[in-house]
């Protein structure tokens, strides 16, 4: 896996730093011990403004290691827990591409209640006295021989959201072996993507918005 760089950097001021996170790189450290975007991200800030203390960098929210797209990152205390806030109450909008097996024609809503299984770090739908409620929205892109590229609004941020209620609907994310994908992609990534990003900023207050096109590289179809 590439480190991260400076070609990533979608945006940056004094409070806020937005990267096009690349498949398998790791937002916050786990228990893999693998180096992670936010201490990559440190000592990047440190060399750049040749910085002789610690470099603060808050993780505002997470992208699964194995997707792509859109990852905010605080450089401020303030601007972190004024955005988490902002994450909390879900004001954030988020679109995601992602592409699925199968024909998937039109657009639809789906709602669930996911339980996560910690030991599995998988999600499943459950029925309706268990779980979460998770909801999105889809809308078909384009069409292959094989698979339906679909864009997808989330309305929730539950664990494996997407993968799992796609999964369940009977259209597995292409690559997406843990939620029953026919087979791996070459990067070991999956074809989901954080492809749009809105949100109030939170000094200024004023409105933000971000794209990322779809990885060059990977099992997308273009």
């Amino acid at each position: 896996m590439k480190p991260f760089d400076i070609s990533q950097i979608i945006y940056e001021d004094n409070h806020l730093l937005v990267i096009n996170k690349r498949v398998g790189q790791l937002v916050q450290g786990d228990k893999t011990g693998d180096i992670s975007l936010n201490l990559e991200i440190k000592t990047f800030l440190k060399e750049k403004y040749q910085k002789p203390g610690n470099v603060f960098c808050g993780v505002i929210h997470r992208l699964d290691r194995p997707t792509s797209g859109l990852v905010v990152f605080a450089k401020t205390s303030k601007a972190l827990e004024r955005m988490n806030v902002q994450f909390q109450q879900r004001q954030p909008k988020k679109i995601y591409h992602a592409l699925v097996e199968g024909s998937l024609k039109g657009q639809g809503e789906l709602t669930h209640r996911l339980l996560k299984n910690e030991p599995q770090n998988k999600s499943y739908v459950v029925d309706s006295n268990q779980g979460k409620q998770a909801v999105l929205r889809y809308q078909m892109l384009n069409q292959y021989n094989h698979y339906t590229l679909v864009k997808i609004e989330l309305d929730t941020g539950r664990h494996h959201q997407i993968r799992c209620q796609m999964a369940h609907l009977g259209h597995p994310l292409k690559g997406d072996l843990k939620y029953g994908a026919k087979r791996a992609n070459d990067d070991h990534g999956i074809c989901l993507h954080s492809a749009e990003l809105c949100f109030i900023h939170p000094v200024s207050m004023e409105p933000l918005a971000f794209s990322a096109p779809l990885p060059e590289d990977g099992g997308w179809i273009k």
